[in-house]
């Protein structure tokens, strides 16, 4: 059975869409839609390049003409954040199936009304965390899961990257919190879901947020203290105003049996890998460190769960949530002062243009 796809945006992110969706055997590309024809060109090109495919692509420059095509069973959503919900939404109820982009809403209400369409429409929704997909990832997960560093004791989650000015000059919808959502959604919340992944659920968490451009709305600073139903601390620490350029990403995980420390540009070098017992095969970790094609292993998870009813989606609606809902509780303690407790039942980034100082 081949699975029929349309994309909409075509943009920096929908190449790594398409090379994945390009690579998997049971994957057709039939439409894409963006408001510029040129980039829609441009997208197709790529994709036929990749694939070796060269049945008809049909442009849409409206992309409810594309949701509405009987044709289609899937929709890949690749806007910038603050269309995110509104296109799935349209798209569920078109009975598509939906491949979102992080973050999947911006706001509890709209998560929590997108979880909802896909249960009722029976359509699967798969959230791009891919990171989990990555070979490396799903053995730290394995060591945890299998108990072989003991109860987790702390875990670091750290993003020291830059965005210029010229980042957010350079689209109209950047830097605003109801087109954007900020700093942690948009370059943190990767990170902030292996941290949750790894640890298990967030009973409370506090967060800060620091501002240095005058440029944009969103933070340039934030850092969170969360405290998981284990008894494990977590702590959050992002900015993106490090001189002079990126240092990258880091993931530290210190257990009682064990530390985990990965870090890097894309979390490309283990710095630190200690099981007590247990000797360290450098080769194999670097095997699976040199694997990065974590997009197209999630494309392949998303069409094993449509092909087989023994199959599920590895980040489905109520996964994607989870970092989301740890950044609302960072954003809201901020705004409150006080500790928040998981789960929050209402909050929008936009709630944030209420902050003071």
């Amino acid at each position: 059975m081949v699975i029929r796809f349309g994309l909409v945006g075509c943009g920096y992110i929908s190449k790594k869409h398409l090379n994945a969706l390009a690579r998997c055997e049971d994957a057709r590309l039939i439409a894409i839609s963006d408001l510029n024809e040129s980039r829609m060109d441009e997208a197709r090109s790529f994709y036929q390049t990749q694939s070796g495919y060269t049945h008809r692509i049909k442009f849409f420059n409206n992309y409810e003409d594309m949701i509405a095509e009987q044709q289609i069973d899937v929709i890949i959503i690749c806007t910038f954040s603050g269309l995110h919900s509104e296109m799935a939404k349209k798209a569920l109820c078109f009975n598509k199936h939906v491949i979102l982009e992080k973050p999947m809403a911006l706001s509890i209400e709209e998560s929590n009304d997108l979880i909802y369409l896909a249960e009722i429409q029976k359509r699967q929704l798969m959230i791009c965390h891919q990171l989990r997909f990555r070979p490396l990832m799903q053995k730290i997960k394995r060591i945890i899961d299998e108990g072989k560093i003991g109860k987790i004791n702390v875990g670091v989650a750290s993003l020291r990257i830059n965005r210029s000015s010229d980042y957010f000059t350079s689209a109209t919808w950047r830097g605003k919190w109801e087109s954007d959502g900020g700093m942690l959604i948009n370059q943190g919340i990767h990170i902030i879901d292996l941290l949750q992944w790894f640890l298990g659920e967030v009973k409370t968490v506090y967060g800060e947020t620091g501002y240095e451009s005058t440029l944009k709305e969103t933070e340039d600073v934030a850092l969170g203290i969360l405290d998981f139903k284990t008894s494990a601390k977590g702590i959050i620490e992002a900015n993106i105003v490090t001189k002079p350029h990126n240092i990258g990403y880091a993931l530290s995980i210190f257990g009682e049996k064990g530390t985990i420390c990965i870090e890097g540009p894309t979390l490309n070098n283990i710095s630190h890998w200690y099981i007590e017992g247990e000797e360290t095969d450098m080769y194999e970790l670097d095997t699976l460190l040199q694997d990065k094609n974590e997009q197209i292993y999630m494309y392949e998870n998303f069409i094993e769960a449509l092909k087989s009813q023994d199959k599920s989606l590895l980040i489905d609606g109520i996964e994607g949530k989870k970092a989301l809902e740890i950044i609302f509780a960072m954003y809201k303690a901020d705004l409150t002062k006080k500790v928040v407790e998981l789960p929050i039942s209402s909050f929008s980034t936009s709630d944030m243009k209420e902050r003071k100082g």
